[in-house]
């Protein structure tokens, strides 16, 4: 088995850390493998109760550890995932939840 070094181990668990809500999941489940989102598009199709500036803020969130990309088109703005891999978690999530 391949270990982490304790450089890697430190980041992961902080990237682990930035996508540890339901929300920010949610985001993550909802980009995965679609075109870019602005907040007012996310927040119509994920239809939460999440405010938009709580949204925003969970998006900058997961921009600045570069998880997510954004472009800015006029007065939106579009975000997309950009660690495309983070996408491969969520099948091994839906087993644990599966066996617990």
């Amino acid at each position: 088995a391949k270990s982490f070094s304790i450089m890697n181990k430190e980041s992961i668990a902080e990237l682990l850390k930035c996508i540890a809500n339901p929300v920010k999941l949610d985001i993550l489940l909802l980009l995965r493998g679609k075109k870019a989102l602005n907040v007012s598009e996310i927040q119509l199709m994920l239809g939460c109760d999440c405010q938009q500036s709580m949204l925003s803020h969970h998006l900058i969130k997961m921009k600045d550890k570069g998880i997510l990309s954004s472009e800015k088109q006029g007065k939106n703005i579009f975000y997309s995932l950009q660690m495309t891999a983070i996408a491969d978690l969520f099948p091994i999530l839906e087993q644990l939840e599966i066996n617990s």
